[in-house]
């Protein structure tokens, strides 16, 4: 199956968005004061859940960029 131009770009561009988006988040996440992410320098589980969302999110954007970046230089080869 062979991706167009647009949809391998958006992919590529969803990846690298979703990567900006989530580290800015963990680490975020990680100096929170608000007594939500650590209790008395604990982690909560707010904060064990929302690190595996975070994970997940690294993986899947992770996937979608790779599939964007193939569907490019596959259009790149046939051209």
């Amino acid at each position: 199956m062979k991706l167009s131009r647009p949809l391998s770009w958006f992919l590529l561009a969803f990846g690298v968005w979703s990567w900006i988006i989530w580290v800015t988040f963990v680490k975020n996440l990680v100096k929170d004061s608000s007594g939500l992410a650590f209790d008395d320098g604990d982690p909560t589980a707010y904060f064990w859940v929302h690190l595996t969302l975070a994970v997940v999110s690294f993986v899947l954007g992770t996937v979608v960029g790779v599939i964007g970046l193939r569907g490019l230089r596959a259009l790149r080869g046939a051209s």
